[in-house]
């Protein structure tokens, strides 16, 4: 009878301990990990108790619109993002997810008001120009591209703006942004299929765009930047050189002759992250390969992987340099002019 009795009590205070409330941390850590694995419907289980326990945790709040959001379940995921938007504390994440949301449910206008007010909280934010830009293109809205050159005047660090707005520069009729912000990109994202992508797209602009015509200067007339006609007038300088075709090699002399006459006339004018970084690789004498890493897999990947094997040197140097470096574009250093 004791032995039962001593049984029953230990039993109940297991019971006890089981049925205390877990920590919301604990929970939410839970709850990512489920996220992670793509099991949003747990994910959402778990988050819902930890919210009882802390209902007004806005990270967990985000990752429960977050969880619908994925589940594509966006009814669910639009009520959520309704009172998060509202919040004193609501963050730049916070108005990125609902914009998501408004877009799967192709509400525009709505997700149109969203971004305004957004911007309005957060004017330096580049994802939110960035994402808003996306919206007005998507709309076939071509203004789109003030949204990017916003997103890149106040807050030059973010990389998806330059994307952005080069591949608008691609197709448009401009000469000179396109290859400036693309190659700005690559050097900021030059992983995955995007930076790919673009190092094709600033080739095809140096052979389409740029030495298209023999006069660089024919049609820019109304051109208001006063950078972008200096860019033109040096690399108009260079031009003859494009007599013989546009290739790796040939882009490597003409851009190496136009950061020689650029810093010997025009850096103290016009302070360019860019090219400071070209210079920095021509007095290192990794110019060659950065060029060749740029253009040489899209000219021609064979002849691009015979140089990596006939320079490994040159190839290994930069490779190890570019692994140790960070590139971004200072404030300050915007010169476009819509």
């Amino acid at each position: 009878m004791k032995k039962l009795g001593l049984f029953i009590i230990s039993v109940s205070v297991a019971a006890a301990s089981f049925a205390q409330p877990e920590d919301p941390k604990v929970l939410h850590e839970t709850a990512k990990t489920f996220m992670r694995s793509g099991d949003f419907n747990n994910a959402i289980i778990v988050l819902t108790r930890a919210l009882q326990q802390d209902n007004k945790n806005l990270e967990m709040q985000k990752d429960l619109v977050m969880s619908y959001y994925l589940k594509r379940d966006y009814v669910k995921a639009l009520d959520g993002v309704k009172s998060l938007i509202d919040r004193d504390d609501a963050d730049v994440v916070v108005f990125q997810i609902a914009g998501n949301v408004y877009k799967a449910l192709e509400q525009v206008k709505e997700c149109d008001k969203l971004y305004k007010k957004a911007l309005k909280k957060f004017p330096k934010s580049g994802p939110l120009y960035s994402e808003y830009g996306e919206l007005l293109w998507a709309t076939k809205d071509f203004s789109a591209i003030e949204q990017w050159e916003e997103g890149i005047k106040v807050d030059p660090a973010y990389s998806g703006n330059y994307y952005n707005a080069a591949l608008f520069y691609f197709y448009a009729k401009d000469k000179v942004w396109g290859l400036l912000y693309g190659e700005i990109f690559v050097n900021m994202e030059s992983l995955g299929e995007r930076g790919a992508s673009m190092k094709q797209l600033l080739l095809q602009g140096y052979k389409e765009k740029l030495f298209a015509d023999a006069d660089l200067m024919k049609g820019e007339e109304k051109n208001k930047s006063a950078f972008a006609k200096t860019f033109l007038e040096g690399m108009s300088r260079q031009s003859s050189l494009a007599n013989k075709g546009i290739t790796t090699e040939i882009l490597t002399m003409i851009r190496t002759r136009f950061i020689l006459d650029w810093y010997a006339n025009y850096a103290t004018k016009f302070p360019f992250r860019l090219f400071d970084f070209q210079r920095q690789l021509l007095t290192e004498g990794m110019f060659d390969a950065y060029n060749q890493w740029l253009f040489g897999p899209s000219e021609n990947l064979a002849a691009y992987e015979n140089w990596t094997k006939t320079h490994p040197e040159e190839y290994n140097g930069f490779s190890t340099f570019q692994k140790s470096r960070v590139f971004r574009i200072p404030p300050g250093q915007y010169y476009q002019v819509l």
